[in-house]
């Protein structure tokens, strides 16, 4: 994972110290993509084996469920999330769709 550090926010004094906490964060969050891309990858694995199918539609709904509730619980747009997430979601069930197609 990135380490880069950078000032809270409320601390920038410049829109340079403020792009570099931006550019920090979008660092991070590629980790923490690449991370979530791990999972999708094992998931590939274990669904194989447990003979479950790429989409499991009441899964989608309960992840969509918790990342909005936890939108709201820091004061971000649930719709932004939800959105964020629905990408995320169609991404990992295409990658498991192909990757299941090909084992």
């Amino acid at each position: 994972m990135n380490t880069r550090r950078a000032k809270e926010p409320a601390a920038c004094d410049t829109m340079a110290e403020l792009r570099a906490g931006i550019d920090a964060l979008d660092d991070a969050l590629i980790d923490l993509l690449a991370r979530r891309s791990e999972y999708i990858d094992r998931a590939v694995v274990l669904k194989t084996r447990e003979g479950l199918p790429p989409r499991t539609v009441g899964r989608v709904a309960e992840v969509l469920r918790r990342v909005r509730d936890a939108a709201e619980t820091k004061n971000l747009d649930p719709r932004l999330v939800e959105a964020l997430w629905t990408v995320l979601i169609e991404w990992g069930i295409e990658r498991e769709a192909t990757a299941m197609d090909r084992s």
